[in-house]
């Protein structure tokens, strides 16, 4: 293949901002990778422009595994979360322009496809229960066969997963400091039974349903928790606690059936390695963008495929489409996959990234455009500047700081 001649970070915020690499071959072929890191924008950004972009010009552009060597074991100071998304961008860039090289979908360079689409779930979520079912009832007429499920609780202003809007969640405000949110783990679990049991009593046993507990719990907590609802057959009860402690899991796994799913601020193998290869999780949920691109996130799927672990990788709207297409294109060609997270974009975002990926019958298709189908409109891109927003923190009543 040609040289890589070209290397450009676009900022973006069509409604929440994004970071987006453009590579640019000599003979006029381009890719494009996501960038983003909710909150820590402009931190990627100035990686990828001072530190990686000049690395990039004259290489091979058909040397995917090597530019990723280079990029990673090439660095002394390497994973981290800035890193590993910038790594992502340069990644998933070449997969598109090695597709558009061969004239070929992505999903076929990485083995064709194993299924005839990627099933998704959507996030349903309501201030109460009456409007929580309300929203899980627009997600079933628009055809999903399966949704998270998320719900206010009683004397909280703000419970992570209620959206401010319908069919997305965007939780990142601007301002000069964070907002901060009233936490009670008690008041919390004093309720979600209860949710979950009236979900499952409106939608009967076909609905898969999911719920994130947001990395909020100890282990003890997340143990009683995952016990208590095993009668509701979740999908999947995601981040019930932080996990940088790995061996918790173990605690968890010993006291509950409820399936595991974690992941989705880990970005390398090495966050999971423990996880997949003990059989405490049931999902990895890692991201295309976060995780090193296609190229690691198919070693973690292949790790996780030996240990019966499947895929549920993270796909919310702080990510573009860029990044959603690159993981539906894994998803398809992967033999382990579980679920895909779909939010919907909003219409401004769509209209920045033009994509040829589409929802069926609770599925998205990932089209068979050569790449990864994904177009960035740089014109209507500009008219977008960055816009500094950032994540919630969270206190307990006492002023404790708490995870978020």
């Amino acid at each position: 293949m040609s040289r890589l001649a070209e290397a450009r970070v676009i900022v973006t915020c069509p409604g929440r901002n994004f970071v987006t690499l453009k590579l640019t071959t000599e003979d006029g072929l381009t890719g494009l990778g996501d960038a983003t890191l909710n909150g820590r924008e402009l931190a990627v950004a100035a990686y990828l422009t001072e530190h990686v972009c000049p690395l990039l010009i004259g290489r091979d552009a058909g040397a995917i595994e090597d530019t990723w060597r280079y990029l990673y074991n090439g660095a002394y100071w390497r994973r981290g979360p800035v890193t590993m998304s910038a790594i992502a961008a340069v990644d998933t860039a070449l997969w598109d322009i090695k597709g558009k090289a061969a004239e070929m979908p992505v999903y076929e360079l990485l083995g064709g496809r194993c299924r005839a689409g990627v099933t998704v779930y959507g996030h349903a979520s309501g201030a109460t229960v009456d409007r929580l079912l309300e929203a899980v009832g627009r997600y079933v007429e628009l055809g999903y066969r399966a949704v998270r499920v998320q719900c206010g609780v009683p004397g909280l202003a703000a419970a992570y997963g209620v959206g401010r809007g319908e069919l997305f969640y965007e939780p990142a405000e601007g301002g000069a400091r964070p907002r901060e949110e009233l936490w009670s783990t008690a008041a919390y679990l004093s309720t979600v039974d209860e949710v979950l049991g009236a979900v499952r009593e409106r939608f009967g046993p076909e609905l898969e349903l999911l719920h994130d507990a947001h990395h909020r719990l100890t282990p003890i907590e997340a143990a009683r928790l995952g016990k208590t609802v095993e009668r509701h057959r979740l999908f999947w009860l995601e981040d019930p606690t932080p996990a940088e402690l790995q061996s918790t899991l173990r605690t968890i796994r010993a006291h509950t059936t409820t399936p595991l799913a974690v992941g989705e601020v880990f970005n390398s193998i090495w966050d999971c390695e423990q996880l997949i290869r003990e059989q405490l999780i049931d999902f990895i949920r890692m991201s295309v963008a976060h995780s090193g691109g296609i190229t690691h996130l198919r070693r973690v799927l292949h790790l996780a495929e030996l240990h019966r672990v499947r895929s549920g990788f993270h796909g919310a709207t702080d990510l573009s489409p860029v990044c959603l297409a690159a993981a539906l294109h894994l998803d398809l060609a992967i033999p382990n996959f579980g679920l895909q997270e779909y939010m919907h974009h909003t219409p401004e975002t769509d209209a920045v990234f033009p994509h040829s990926y589409a929802f069926r019958d609770g599925m998205l298709h990932p089209g068979e455009e050569p790449g990864l189908g994904v177009i960035l409109d740089e014109d209507l891109a500009a008219r977008h500047p960055y816009e500094p927003a950032l994540l919630p923190v969270a206190r307990l009543a006492d002023g404790t700081m708490h995870d978020w």
